[in-house]
């Protein structure tokens, strides 16, 4: 039964993790068509912004050193695809098979800077200038993600100034937009308000903003209610609710996608999503992985079924 709320957007635009983010801490290789297949059928689920994958070295991310094969099998998706850059190399990679979307992945906090980047912060941010350059002066869109926005497992509660420091230097750099991360999932509402006010105040649009909630504390979906309310209008998720941080141990699955469209149709948002072709989707997929979906909304309505 849909019931709109007052003080919520009309449409949320719902940027889709499952394949990088989602796939990237399984253990056993999943095949490239598997991968490109799934990219197909969360298109068809009316998924428009599909993160398709990383071209980090095949040392980090082992299950993503496919990248080069995976791309070019997505030439006739109809959706915007962008991937996971780490350095100018990864760009050189992604550039030559055509990427028009791009992600740089920093941190909010030196210890997961020099854990995950093998830096510090302000180093990171030097890394990502010339990438960030490049990729704009090639005509790409260029998305930022700040990881640990709002705790961090080594050094836990992260300042708000802190995160509203590195948050615009990451925008000043060229970014296009930001994504908030709640890389370990300890935010609450009253934490996401607090922060997208810092930035409002500190000059950031919130037009510029998209939010990444994990679901480590069962919070993703009050988080994403209270960003929806200060007018966020673009949430990450991962089909079936796929997904951590291989560099953060305590950091448990991303929000789920079918959580999130059961709330948003239920609010009167509108997403584009079907809603019973992205739980199928899931469900195809969890049937690869050989366990089954997390996602609530997945296991409720592939039970009915």
């Amino acid at each position: 039964m849909t019931v709109p709320a007052p003080g919520l957007p009309a449409r949320v635009r719902i940027h889709e993790v499952g394949a990088r983010d989602g796939l990237q801490n399984e253990k056993t290789a999943v095949p490239t068509e598997v991968k490109a297949e799934f990219v197909r059928r969360l298109a068809g689920a009316g998924l428009t912004t599909i993160e398709a994958t990383s071209f980090v070295h095949p040392k980090w991310v082992p299950q993503l050193a496919d990248a080069e094969q995976l791309f070019p099998l997505l030439a006739d998706v109809d959706a915007a695809l962008p991937v996971l850059v780490p350095n100018e190399r990864g760009l050189d990679r992604a550039l030559a098979l055509g990427a028009t979307r791009i992600a740089v992945f920093g941190s909010a906090t030196e210890t997961f800077a020099s854990r995950n980047l093998n830096r510090t912060v302000a180093e990171s941010l030097a890394m990502f200038e010339p990438v960030v350059a490049r990729a704009r002066e090639g005509g790409a869109h260029v998305r930022g993600y700040l990881s640990m926005c709002f705790g961090d497992p080594w050094e836990g509660a992260v300042p708000v100034h802190q995160v509203v420091s590195v948050a615009k230097a990451l925008l000043d750099l060229g970014c296009d937009e930001l994504s908030l991360g709640d890389t370990i999932g300890v935010a609450t509402p009253g934490h996401v308000q607090a922060l997208l006010s810092a930035l409002n105040e500190a000059g950031v649009t919130t037009d510029r903003i998209g939010v990444h909630f994990h679901d480590t504390y069962g919070q993703a979906l009050s988080n994403t209610l209270a960003a929806l309310r200060h007018g966020v209008t673009t949430v990450d998720a991962s089909a079936g609710g796929l997904g951590g941080c291989p560099y953060a141990k305590s950091a448990t699955g991303n929000l789920a996608t079918e959580d999130l469209v059961w709330m948003l149709d239920g609010l009167g948002i509108e997403t584009g999503v079907d809603l019973a072709a992205l739980t199928a989707t899931s469900v195809w997929m969890a049937e690869r992985l050989g366990r089954p979906s997390p996602s609530r909304t997945v296991r409720a309505l592939s039970h009915k079924e």
